[in-house]
């Protein structure tokens, strides 16, 4: 199979990397809107080739691997793609692709999210096993055509990921608070310890809990603000929600409640169970 990657970043290259291992890959085609990242993407070997818009049709699947914005563009730019090659994006956020998606795209389109990634961006951050034995969550994937359905199931088994069926709008709901709101939490606290301390302070004073909670807030600015605006809704429910727990411990600081306190962090601990 021929494959094509439009957007050469973290995510694109990474899987460029794996796909050019594949048995089942005769080509890996590269597409990015920078040049420099196309040259940089080529120069670190991350794909075999670059690829211009119109040769896509040559391709058996197309991965779009770009800001959610750009990939609502790009499907509807697709439109010409003939119904026998794979189109497969792989975005944060599902139920505003969709609803974007022309209409005849969707029974070949596979809307796919890896559950992984790192806070750093561009060709040069591409890891060859970023994608494996994490999940992939696959969206609304009873609607495609049973031979897009099967690919897209098989390419990603291959390269070591869990595949997880769910509908757009639980996915939606669910990342909302196990992803984006944590990333929003991390860009608020690296904002608020900015403001608040010098440069040497955090320095010296920064150990592993705040580097740990920040390191997100190293992401790309672009990329997460797209997210956050296509998955507005769920997002700012979970900040509320949030709100109401931070507002529940602040309480219980203030009036001394120490036993419940405890109580409370305890059901924190349960976490070391299953993550």
């Amino acid at each position: 199979m021929k494959i094509a990657i439009i957007g050469l970043g973290l995510m694109g290259g990474s899987l460029g990397l794996c796909l050019k291992e594949n048995k089942l890959i005769s080509t890996v085609y590269g597409l990015d809107l920078s040049k420099e990242n196309e040259e940089e993407a080529l120069n670190l070997g991350l794909i075999h080739e670059l690829i211009s818009f119109d040769k896509l049709e040559l391709c058996d699947i197309i991965f779009i691997a770009t800001p959610v914005d750009a990939i609502i563009e790009l499907l509807n730019k697709l439109a010409f793609i003939s119904s026998k090659t794979t189109i497969i994006e792989l975005g944060s956020t599902k139920r505003k692709i969709i609803e974007n998606t022309p209409k005849h795209l969707i029974k070949q389109t596979i809307f796919a999210h890896p559950m992984t990634g790192t806070e750093n961006s561009g060709p040069s951050a591409a890891l060859k096993k970023l994608y494996k034995d994490a999940v992939c969550v696959l969206c609304d994937a009873e609607n495609l055509d049973e031979v897009h359905r099967r690919r897209g199931v098989e390419l990603f088994s291959h390269i070591g990921m869990k595949i997880v069926f769910m509908d757009s709008l639980a996915h939606d709901h669910h990342v909302a608070i196990i992803s984006h709101l944590p990333h929003a939490i991390s860009f608020a606290l690296a904002n608020f310890v900015i403001k608040e301390e010098d440069r040497r302070n955090i320095i010296h004073l920064a150990g592993g809990s705040f580097r740990g909670m920040s390191r997100i807030a190293k992401s790309n600015p672009i990329m997460w603000s797209e997210i956050f605006k296509q998955n507005k809704e769920n997002l700012l429910e979970s900040i509320r929600l949030f709100e109401k727990e931070l507002q529940k411990c602040k309480q219980m600081i203030e009036n001394n409640e120490v036993s419940s306190l405890n109580s409370w962090m305890g059901k924190a601990n349960s976490l070391r169970e299953f993550l």
